[in-house]
């Protein structure tokens, strides 16, 4: 097999493949542009390319961003879709970043940043495998709490509708909600509404 037969089954087995994930298995990315203008690949977005009939699955879109973003996390509005948590259907990507971090360029999708810091960023970060490249997103509990901090941007009707509909489907705990809680300090602000979930 050539590398360029390499490189090919390899995006078979990820659906999208960057520079970085060809020279990591010690092939060359000039490969990468010779297959895009010979057909073989497609160029789904600036440095990332996969096979022209891959089937698009559910995820396509986050899996790209978060190879696109590296220190991107989906969280509040996508987590929630991610973790299959309410009814929402955001129409463009939520995504936290480390505080000071540059804002992503990106012309699709449309993006929505968040910036957090210190353990408010660091925490509950899952990274799920999906096709060979992962995607970061919060975990469900750490979700729900982001939707309480961030109550004024997306809705305290959403975060009470994230916090049932979690509890309700047993993705969350009381002690992961409260470990949350603690570091994104709306402790007294979930209180009331923890307690009535509990009864």
């Amino acid at each position: 097999m050539t590398q360029s037969d390499h490189i090919l089954e390899l995006a078979l087995q990820r659906r999208v493949l960057r520079a970085a994930d060809v020279r990591e298995q010690g092939w060359s990315p000039q490969l990468l542009i010779r297959l895009h203008q010979s057909g073989k690949l497609q160029r789904i977005a600036r440095g990332l390319y996969g096979l022209p009939e891959a089937e698009v699955t559910e995820h396509q879109t986050l899996l790209e961003v978060c190879q696109r973003v590296p220190k991107g996390v989906l969280c509040l509005l996508s987590a929630l879709q991610f973790h299959g948590i309410g009814t929402q259907l955001p129409h463009e990507v939520w995504l936290a970043l480390p505080e000071g971090s540059q804002t992503p360029a990106l012309s699709y999708p449309q993006l929505r940043i968040t910036r957090l810091r210190g353990l408010a960023y660091r925490e509950g970060i899952l990274s799920v495998t999906d096709h060979g490249a992962a995607i970061r997103v919060y975990s469900a509990a750490k979700t729900v709490t982001d939707c309480f901090k961030f109550r004024n941007k997306i809705g305290l009707d959403v975060a009470l509708e994230a916090l049932k509909d979690a509890w309700r489907s047993r993705k969350v705990t009381m002690a992961e909600l409260s470990h949350f809680a603690k570091i994104n300090r709306v402790e007294r602000v979930m209180q009331p509404y923890l307690e009535a979930i509990a009864l």
